[in-house]
C-alpha cells in the first residue's frame, strides 16, 4: 500500500460552505475528490486550529458518534443547522493514542463533536451528496501553545498512519488576523503582511526535508509573523502536516491573498496515480 499523502487547508470560517462564488470554494471540492477518488483513504484523521487542549496534553475523540459544536457566534440562523454526517473510529483513536504515548507525548480520548474548523470546509469538500467521506473520521487536538517543535513532534509521532492508508488533514489559515478584520471588511485588498508571510512560508514549507523544519521555525520569528497571526492557533496545524510528512515534500497547491487572510493549501507527498 502505497503512502497517503498529508494536506493543509486554509478553511475559513463558517460562510465558507455557503460562499460558493467565492474562489477557495472548487478549490476545496477539487482536492476533496483527490482525495476520496484518487487517494480512497479508510479513514481520516483530522486537526483542527479550533480544538487545542492543553499546552502538553493532546485530547482526541474516541467517541463512534460525532455531533457538531457551533463554536461561532453573530451568524445567520441557518449557520446553527449545518450538518456534517460521520462516524468516529474508537480502534483507531486508541491506536493513535499509542503512538503518541510511544513518542512521550501525554494524551487522552474523550468524546467530542466536531468543530467548525473541520466541518465548515469538509462541507465542501466532502459534499454529503456528490462527495461524501464515507470512512471513519477522527478529531485530534492541537496542544494549546505556539510550540513549532511540539507540533511538529505531534505530526511526526502520528506519521506512520500514513502506511496504513489513513489520511492526514490538518486546518487553519495561512494568514489569520481577525483584529485587522474590519480594517479591510469590504475590500479583498490583502494587507502587506499576508502577502509577505504566506509568500515566507511557502518558501519554508517547499523547503527540503532536512531543512524545512527549521525554515518553518524560523518564519514564527519573522517581524509579520505576529501581524499575520497574533495567535497562532491557525497555523500550528501546518507543523502538524509537516511532521506527518517525514521525507515527503511539501508542495503549495493554490493561496489567495484576501484582507488580513490567506488561504494557502498544502500538499505532502504523492497521489497515486
Amino acid at each position: 500500500m502505497a503512502k497517503t499523502p498529508v494536506y493543509f487547508f486554509s478553511h475559513g470560517g463558517p460562510d465558507v460552505q455557503y460562499r460558493t462564488e467565492h474562489p477557495v470554494y472548487p478549490i476545496l471540492q477539487s482536492i476533496g475528490r483527490e482525495i476520496t477518488q484518487k487517494v480512497r483513504p479508510k479513514a481520516v484523521v483530522v486537526f483542527s486550529a479550533h480544538w487545542q487542549s492543553t499546552p502538553s496534553e493532546i485530547h482526541l475523540n474516541n467517541a463512534v458518534t460525532t455531533p457538531l459544536i457551533y463554536d461561532f457566534y453573530g451568524f445567520p440562523p441557518e449557520f446553527y443547522k449545518a450538518t456534517f454526517p460521520s462516524t468516529g473510529s474508537p480502534e483507531i483513536a486508541s491506536q493513535i493514542i499509542d503512538l503518541l504515548t510511544k513518542a512521550g507525548i501525554p494524551a487522552k480520548g474523550l468524546s467530542r463533536g466536531l468543530d467548525h474548523g473541520v466541518f465548515s470546509g469538509f462541507n465542501v469538500a466532502f459534499d454529503q451528496k456528490s462527495n461524501p467521506l464515507t470512512v471513519p473520521l477522527v478529531q485530534v487536538s492541537l496542544f494549546e501553545n505556539e510550540d513549532p517543535t511540539a507540533h511538529f513532534a505531534l505530526g511526526r509521532a502520528v506519521s506512520s498512519l500514513r502506511d496504513q492508508g489513513i489520511v492526514i488533514i490538518c486546518t487553519g489559515m495561512t494568514v489569520h488576523n481577525l483584529r485587522d478584520l474590519r480594517r479591510t471588511w469590504g475590500s479583498s485588498t490583502p494587507l502587506p503582511y499576508a502577502v509577505s508571510f504566506d509568500n515566507a512560508l511557502k518558501e519554508a514549507v517547499e523547503a527540503p526535508p532536512s531543512e524545512r523544519e527549521e525554515k518553518m521555525r524560523l518564519a514564527t520569528k519573522r517581524p509579520d509573523a505576529r501581524e499575520a497571526h497574533p495567535w497562532m492557533d491557525h497555523l500550528m496545524p501546518l507543523y502538524i502536516a509537516a511532521g506527518a510528512a517525514g521525507n515527503d515534500l511539501g508542495k503549495q497547491t493554490w493561496t489567495m491573498h484576501e484582507g488580513s487572510f490567506a488561504w494557502a493549501q498544502y500538499r505532502f507527498g504523492d497521489v497515486p496515480e
